[in-house]
């Protein structure tokens, strides 16, 4: 009975995590480049169940015996095996502003903060008071040759990650340049966006703030040099968390959790009836 009492409180606990993990997703529906996690589940090691009371002998094929007969498996409940991120990508929302960068496939910004090299594919950015391209938290977002510095207005970013500045591209920095048009002979390749990825891409780790950590499993992070995503300027990318499908989730892990609260609750009933009931007998 104790047994059972445990198995269903690991139960509990296991759908407090999805409920956490859930929850977040919601709240972040909105944020861009979100991407939203799924709480992966395993159970304990089962236990082999014997008749304790039967005298015969089971013969195994390699020749070993044994005194007691394997009546079959009992699960001992279940844990939370891992939080696991679902790197799909989210659809594109058009804002016209110059500064927003969406990464259309499988990479990520570099970005330079206190603690070191951080990653994103957040591209809401902005221009601090030096010039630097930066996060809305203020990390420079960093090129091949180090932080972006440019100047407000005359610049543009191609679907290869190239920067260029052009004193003409303030004027109406959003619109289509052809490689043939005149003006790009007055163009200055300031830098190329620092597009990475991670060989192990499931291993990263979130931090906070839209900004991913490699981590031992994951590999360190290596520059895109084939097949390097395309920059979309003027675009972000939205999360991809469908609020549908979570709301739904969030109803399943509630009802699972009440039947886990109500089989502790049988569980803990039939144990009073075996102590103040059976020890009188």
């Amino acid at each position: 009975m104790v047994r059972g009492i445990y198995t269903g409180a690991s139960g509990m606990i296991a759908q407090m995590e999805r409920i956490s993990v859930i929850s977040n997703n919601l709240a972040n529906v909105n944020t861009p480049s979100f991407k939203r996690d799924i709480t992966l589940m395993k159970s304990f090691p089962e236990m082999l169940i014997h008749r304790i009371n039967d005298d015969g002998v089971r013969v195994f094929p390699l020749g070993s015996y044994d005194l007691m007969p394997i009546v079959g498996k009992l699960g001992t409940g279940v844990e939370v095996n891992e939080v696991y991120t679902k790197f799909t990508q989210g659809a594109f929302k058009q804002t016209n502003n110059p500064f927003d960068l969406a990464l259309e496939g499988r990479g990520f910004f570099c970005i330079q903060t206190p603690d070191g090299e951080r990653y994103t594919r957040n591209g809401s950015f902005l221009i601090d008071k030096d010039g630097y391209l930066v996060t809305k938290d203020g990390y420079k977002v960093l090129g091949e040759k180090g932080p972006i510095k440019i100047k407000k207005n005359n610049f543009i970013v191609d679907q290869d990650g190239n920067i260029f500045e052009n004193a003409d591209f303030a004027k109406d920095p959003m619109r289509l340049v052809s490689q043939e048009e005149n003006e790009w002979n007055n163009t200055v390749l300031v830098d190329r966006l620092k597009i990475v990825n991670f060989p192990k891409l499931r291993f990263i780790k979130k931090i906070g703030e839209s900004l991913y950590r490699s981590t031992r499993y994951s590999g360190a992070a290596f520059i895109i040099v084939n097949n390097r995503p395309k920059i979309r300027q003027g675009f972000l990318e939205q999360s991809n968390v469908n609020p549908v499908i979570e709301m739904v989730n969030l109803i399943e892990v509630h009802r699972t959790y009440e039947a886990n609260q109500k089989s502790i609750q049988a569980e803990d009933s039939a144990l009073g009836r075996v102590i103040n009931e059976v020890g009188r007998v």
